[in-house]
């Protein structure tokens, strides 16, 4: 009995990481306890999107009836650094035609919030510090003209360079020479990467997707590395050792994605390939208002963008 359970264990792990490790993967883990595999709750952590959020597919949305009828599995993945986001990306997981969509939401990204005066309290990386996973999930839904959010996933950067090293390092060219210090910042940061092609250890990795101050498009350069990071590392993932990267993904990831639909999600996600992977910035521009920098959204190019991530459910109807 004790070997089957084992062999079936197996096979699931590595149905479910296709997908689940490269969502999580870019940002930064939590500490986590694995709950009994046989409960409803793979992962810790009390909080819930599907339960809390207050509605799946908000009414107001002008792509309602797309998101809707989607077969779509919408996850947010948080990177948490001293309180805020550093990170935000919302992974978008088409079963039906097997692909995933990542789109980047920039942390500067400005959201008002009534009754904050202070600039910063507008940017959407410092609702997670007041209002946690929720409020950070109805703030990008919003801003994504009401996309749905079905589950997320929080992470820090300890557990980065733990999933890397799980997955033999992730090869990566870097294009400059990255090096830069701050021993005020949390944990102290330096970072000394050589312009060339190299594989990327965890510690390193962790270091590449901290920097930031040498961008010629400054935090919006970073989010595109980051990109580069996640294309780079779901190759490299589906093509190692899965069964030992999914066991250290879940030992350092929080988040409220049932075993239920992890299993229907890893069993959809056997025909994933590296190609099916495509990445997106929230479509807007830099703007500098009350002392403070912000990246403005422009609806009608997010509108664009939507259209063409759900264009399979479109073009049917």
């Amino acid at each position: 009995m004790n070997t089957l359970r084992n062999i079936e264990w197996k096979a699931f792990g590595k149905q479910f990481a296709i997908y689940f490790i490269i969502i999580t993967l870019v940002m930064i883990p939590v500490q986590l306890v694995l709950t009994k595999i046989g409960g409803i709750r793979l992962f810790s952590g009390t909080q819930n999107i599907i339960r809390d959020m207050g509605y799946l597919v908000n009414e107001d949305s002008p792509f309602y009836k797309e998101f809707k009828n989607s077969e779509r599995v919408n996850i947010l993945v948080l990177g948490v650094n001293s309180g805020l986001t550093d990170t935000i990306m919302l992974a978008s997981y088409d079963m039906k035609n097997q692909r995933i969509d990542v789109i980047s939401v920039p942390r500067d990204t400005y959201y008002y919030r009534e009754g904050y005066v202070n600039p910063a309290a507008h940017k959407i990386n410092a609702i997670y510090a007041g209002d946690d996973v929720i409020g950070t999930a109805r703030a990008v839904s919003d801003v994504l003209l009401g996309i749905p959010i079905n589950y997320y996933a929080v992470i820090e950067y300890d557990g980065v360079s733990k999933v890397v090293e799980s997955m033999g390092g992730v090869p990566m060219d870097i294009s400059f020479d990255m090096v830069y210090s701050d021993p005020y910042d949390t944990p102290p940061l330096k970072i000394n990467i050589s312009k060339g092609e190299q594989v990327l250890d965890g510690k390193t990795a962790v270091e590449y997707l901290r920097y930031r101050k040498g961008y010629a498009e400054g935090d919006i350069g970073r989010v595109g590395a980051q990109q580069l990071f996640v294309k780079a590392a779901f190759k490299q993932a589906i093509g190692k050792d899965l069964i030992k990267v999914i066991r250290t993904t879940i030992e350092n990831v929080d988040s409220d994605l049932p075993l239920g639909m992890a299993i229907k999600i890893g069993t959809n996600a056997l025909g994933l390939e590296a190609e099916s992977l495509t990445t997106y910035l929230t479509p807007g521009a830099s703007g500098t208002s009350d002392g403070a920098s912000y990246w403005r959204t422009d609806s009608k190019e997010i509108e664009q963008m939507i259209r063409q991530i759900y264009a399979p459910v479109v073009s049917e109807e």
